[in-house]
């Protein structure tokens, strides 16, 4: 092929150009890996001697910089001619030069190699690129068609965050020409910058002859680029708000590209205020969906697996600033995929339950570091507008979730730093367990939520304490009243907010009993559990009564509580001399609940369901989930250290209940296990008293 020669152009009256015509840099693909090894700082590199006195030295002027550097012997318009006239031909159906353009920015990692002695140096350098970047910008009235969509992409593709500044600036320019001349490459544009939030290697960006760039540097780069973009054409902050979405990893990718796909969203953040909100909304969407993913995998372990994904984590504890900087993950996906899963299916699910727990740990300890500068101040405005939208998050994408474990935790740490957020919290779930319109599966769920906060919440205040306990009873009479006179007897189906705010009731109770002890013998010492036990004790207002009137009636809340949770309180309110209520603990274990299903059908007859027939009890009783119990994920965990209140069995409080004192040592010996206990308890630490 010969090589491309542009025809110099003859004014009238003036003499012509030399004789010899300027050679074209667009070489075919053997010789463009040819390239040498120079230096790329623009400003500093020496400048090449004429080849003879007499031969004017050809340069380049940078209009940007204004900086002039030499070029081989072309001048900015000799490439642009070259460029415009490989295009042009390019539309008339002659791709030979249009191809070899499309190979410069498909090579342009390739080092450069020296010329063989004797032959003419005239192969791209690797500085050259940003002249053909900067002729290509001057001839987007013919590029922007849909016939040089080859070549764009191509370009979009090229490593510009991983050479010199100046080119960095140069490729900017041509990335804004671009959208403003054809707004159709707007989000090709934008989705090539979004794609570069995963990269954390320097390999990804790096490009030979250059030296090597920091990810600090490539990322300041990067998202000046997508500031300018959004200064030139600010209607992108939506195209922009949809493909940070789509683009978010998927929940069984690494921690590092989670960590810097994350990273890079807060620093959008900062400087696109509108997009704040949206940024956060969509990282804490993804975290819940991780969450309950993870828990879906712990339930289905064995304890055998669960012991070994523990022992992992405490065995290979990953620093945060580490978890972008950690090389194993590719490797360690490779010999997984190639060798582990031949022989030893365990082995995968401990890594990947492994991989899952970091995840969840490297995000979270991330969010609490965004949050928490807000609440330096707790109880000013900027701290509450802050709550709020923790608030509104937890509202819209945690509480519906179900048996989410990990990211609740957000908004029980913030709740607790001040009482008027506290207040906020509790507020917002009283009203969505209370509100008619509720979905019953929402009403129970803050219930839930509501009675694990006060329970283990450290900073919840006894006044607030036995506000939120007077709240419930009197809740439950509404309720009582309402449903009783419908009752056959126990029905989870037909009764289901009575028995969540039962159950939210009793919880309470087994975690702050002494904050609803009015007044004690002077024997009594409050730091001392256990000297309460068998004393006469002074309950707060009619709580005993009030509660005696739902325990014993009709609806049998007992039967229907989680018997983890009844056989605890029974224990409790029998040792304080609060309530004993072993003898219906006792008839309620000849009593199937399947029996009263009939109530559920119009008819009112004794139809029997033979789908329920065989299902167990535990089928029709409430699950024993409090979100807030013990949260071990091994770094995070440091936020929470002072936020919850530990279980703490009574000395002393089954020595009436020999058959359950087994019991009892066994949950004793577990508590000191309690610190050591990391998220893969799914069910023993979803409720473990």
């Amino acid at each position: 092929m010969r090589p491309f020669t542009p025809n110099a152009r003859v004014l009238p009256g003036h003499l012509p150009r030399a004789a010899t015509p300027v050679k074209s840099i667009l070489k075919p693909a053997s010789v463009l890996g040819r390239r040498k090894n120079l230096d790329d700082d623009i400003e500093s590199s020496p400048t090449a001697a004429p080849e003879s006195p007499t031969k004017r030295r050809k340069v380049l002027f940078d209009d940007i910089r204004n900086v002039t550097y030499e070029v081989g012997r072309r001048t900015m318009d000799d490439v642009k001619l070259e460029v415009r006239a490989a295009l042009e031909a390019h539309l008339r159906g002659n791709d030979g030069q249009y191809d070899m353009l499309k190979e410069l920015f498909a090579n342009d990692k390739q080092r450069y190699l020296p010329p063989v002695v004797g032959e003419e140096d005239d192969t791209l350098k690797p500085h050259e690129l940003q002249v053909y970047v900067m002729a290509l910008t001057s001839c987007i009235p013919i590029l922007k068609g849909r016939q040089c969509n080859g070549l764009v992409r191509t370009i979009l593709k090229c490593s510009w965050l991983g050479r010199d500044a100046a080119f960095t600036k140069v490729f900017t320019h041509f990335l804004a020409a671009l959208v403003s001349a054809q707004g159709s490459y707007l989000v090709p544009v934008l989705s090539m910058m979004v794609d570069k939030f995963r990269d954390t290697r320097p390999s990804s960006w790096s490009v030979p002859d250059f030296p090597e760039v920091s990810r600090v540097i490539m990322r300041d780069r990067l998202h000046s680029g997508i500031q300018y973009i959004l200064q030139m054409f600010p209607s992108a902050a939506a195209v922009l708000e949809n493909l940070l979405s789509s683009k978010f990893p998927f929940p069984d990718e690494s921690v590092r590209v989670h960590m810097a796909y994350i990273h890079n969203l807060l620093q959008v953040k900062k400087y696109v205020p509108a997009l704040q909100d949206d940024i956060l909304d969509l990282i804490l969407n993804r975290v819940v969906k991780i969450d309950s993913q993870m828990q879906v995998d712990l339930e289905d372990l064995d304890d055998d697996v669960t012991a070994a994904v523990m022992y992992a984590l405490r065995e290979n504890p990953r620093q945060p600033s580490a978890w972008e900087d950690d090389d194993s993950d590719d490797s360690d996906n490779e010999s997984v995929d190639s060798e582990d899963l031949d022989y030893d299916q365990d082995a995968v699910r401990i890594k990947t339950v492994k991989e899952s727990v970091e995840k969840m740990d490297a995000v979270l300890d991330t969010l609490f570091s965004v949050y928490s500068p807000h609440f330096d101040n707790p109880g000013s405005d900027r701290a509450f507008d802050m709550f709020t939208t923790i608030l509104r998050e937890f509202d819209h994408m945690v509480l519906p979730t179900y048996k989410s474990r990990h990211t609740q935790f957000l908004i029980f740490h913030f709740a607790q730093q001040h009482e008027r957020l506290t207040d906020a919290f509790c507020g917002q779930l009283m009203a969505t367990a209370f509100q008619s319109n509720t979905p019953n599966v929402l009403k129970q769920a803050a219930a839930a939520y509501l009675a694990s906060f006060v329970a283990r919440g450290a900073h919840v205040p006894p006044s607030l304490v036995r506000t939120m306990f007077d709240l419930l009873l009197h809740h439950l009479e509404q309720y009582r009243r309402k449903y009783e006179p419908l009752c056959r007897g126990p029905d989870l189906k037909r009764f289901h907010p009575y028995y969540s705010l039962v159950q939210a009731t009793l919880y309470i109770f087994c975690f702050r009993w002494q904050d609803l002890v009015v007044s004690a013998p002077e024997v009594v010492d409050p730091e001392d559990p256990a000297s309460y036990i068998g004393q006469d004790l002074e309950w707060m207002g009619s709580c005993r009564k009030d509660l005696s009137v739902q325990i014993f009636g009709k609806l049998n809340p007992l039967k229907v509580c989680a018997p983890v949770i009844v056989e605890e309180f029974a224990k409790l309110a029998h040792r304080l001399n609060f309530m004993y209520v072993y003898p219906l603990v006792e008839s309620n274990k000849r009593v199937r609940l399947t029996q009263f299903l009939s109530a559920t059908y119009a008819t009112g007859g004794a139809l029997r369901d033979a789908g329920y027939e065989g299902q167990e009890e535990s089928f029709h009783q409430l699950d024993p989930y409090f979100p807030f119990d013990p949260y071990q994920l091994p770094i995070s965990k440091r936020w929470l250290a002072d936020d919850y209140v530990h279980w703490k069995s009574v000395p002393g409080l089954n020595e009436e209940r020999d058959e359950d004192s087994d019991d009892m040592d066994e949950e004793d010996d577990d508590d000191e296990q309690l610190e050591e206990q990391t998220a893969t308890d799914s069910d023993g630490d979803g409720y473990q008293l």
